[in-house]
């Protein structure tokens, strides 16, 4: 069982920065696959970046390649998305999800977070 808690969402101007954390609990954490999804009102979920256990292994959408970095701390139990010249169509709810596999898809994670909000305005 993993429990997954987002923060660092926020207000920020486009061009700006934000750094997401996901605290994780469990002893196996480092077993685990992460993930990175977001949802905008009206719109389903999508894949934003994913990392394997090791962290050797990273995924992103096209739409955040180049801009956004997806990183782990296994001895903190912790998961980052460092966001960078960020656009107003990246606003959305931002979701920490745990698996087995660096999958594109949201069937691929076991657990999920509550999410964290992010607005960017233009």
């Amino acid at each position: 069982q993993v429990q997954l808690v987002e923060s660092g969402g926020g207000l920020v101007q486009a061009g700006g920065s934000l750094r997401l954390s996901c605290a994780a609990s469990g002893r196996t954490f480092s077993s685990y696959a992460m993930g990175w999804f977001r949802q905008a009102p009206g719109k389903e979920r999508e894949f934003v970046a994913a990392i394997n256990w090791s962290g050797g292994n990273t995924v992103y959408a096209d739409s955040v390649k180049g801009r956004f970095t997806i990183s782990r701390d296994n001895a903190k139990n912790m998961v980052y998305l460092q966001m960078n010249s960020l656009k107003p169509e990246d606003t959305a709810v931002y979701y920490c999800a745990a698996g087995h596999t660096t999958g594109l898809e949201d069937w691929n994670y076991d657990y999920w977070g509550q999410g964290t909000q992010v607005t960017v305005s233009s």
